[in-house]
């Protein structure tokens, strides 16, 4: 029987969850991908279950089940989603020529709510590879995520950056889940049992990735540099939960995207249910 195939982000944001998860004894390969690739991986079936945007769950919630306690959120700032400007607010950016990154698709529709729904915009935007510096030669803004977001912020000052949670948060007071883990529903239910063991272990990782930062942070630290006080306060502010909160904001977010004609219809949410005792 084939392995279940496991998407990771190739970002240095999911280390808590995947730092310590084990799969000695399970069947599985693991897939590290940029967010839009493993976006496109499950909905073509080459991905079984793993992390996902937020927005490709709501394109393909009739297909997907949720696994439960998993995402990345936060609750304001989350200091690795950055729109670059000129010293421009927002607000500024009404009209403005925007470059967004080929590396994400929650993101992209949050910029477009912010701007569109929340500010009465109507900007154009070009999609363009992670380049800041490319980037800002095209446009009034840049738009980038993850690992790059980090970069740009640390090597160039002269920008101004604005955090989309922090922006998210001060206009609707809500949290914001901007990627969650899914599993295909084929799979969940013929695999069921083996699903609900993977799941448990990376929420078991997850817990103890969280209750003992330093190797995560030593890590991170590895791959692009910083110091621990930084990484510490980067892994503390974010959240890797699937409650009521995160969820509250996830309806927003599809209730906002699909007014803009982002999504179409209404995005069902389901999460699975792990079986008592599901062994790690």
């Amino acid at each position: 029987m084939r392995p279940i195939r496991i998407g990771r982000i190739a970002f240095t944001n999911i280390l808590p969850i995947y730092h310590f998860f084990d799969p000695s004894g399970l069947n599985v390969e693991m897939i590290h991908q940029v967010p839009s690739q493993l976006n496109r991986g499950m909905a073509a079936g080459e991905i079984d279950m793993g992390p996902i945007s937020s927005f490709a769950y709501g394109e393909n919630h009739t297909r997907y089940t949720l696994v439960p306690h998993l995402s990345v959120s936060s609750r304001g700032p989350v200091r690795s989603i950055y729109l670059f400007t000129r010293q421009a607010e927002l607000s500024d950016l009404r009209s403005a020529r925007i470059a967004v990154t080929n590396t994400s698709a929650t993101s992209v529709a949050l910029l477009k709510i912010l701007l569109q729904y929340f500010e009465g915009g109507d900007p154009e935007y070009l999609t363009m590879p992670p380049s800041l510096e490319e980037m800002m030669k095209e446009a009034d803004a840049a738009l980038l995520i993850g690992d790059d977001a980090v970069r740009g912020a640390w090597e160039n000052p002269g920008y101004r950056a604005l955090d989309l949670g922090e922006e998210w948060y001060k206009r609707t007071g809500l949290d914001m889940t901007f990627a969650v883990w899914a599993v295909r529903d084929e799979v969940a239910e013929r695999l069921r049992d083996e699903v609900a063991v993977i799941a448990s272990r990376l929420i078991g990782s997850k817990e103890k990735g969280l209750k003992d930062l330093f190797p995560v942070v030593e890590e991170a630290r590895r791959r692009l540099g910083g110091s621990p006080e930084f990484w510490f306060r980067y892994y503390t502010g974010l959240c890797y939960d699937l409650g009521e909160r995160q969820l509250e904001g996830l309806r927003a977010y599809y209730r906002y995207a699909g007014e803009l004609g982002l999504l179409p219809g209404e995005v069902k949410i389901r999460v699975m249910d792990l079986p008592a005792g599901t062994p790690c």
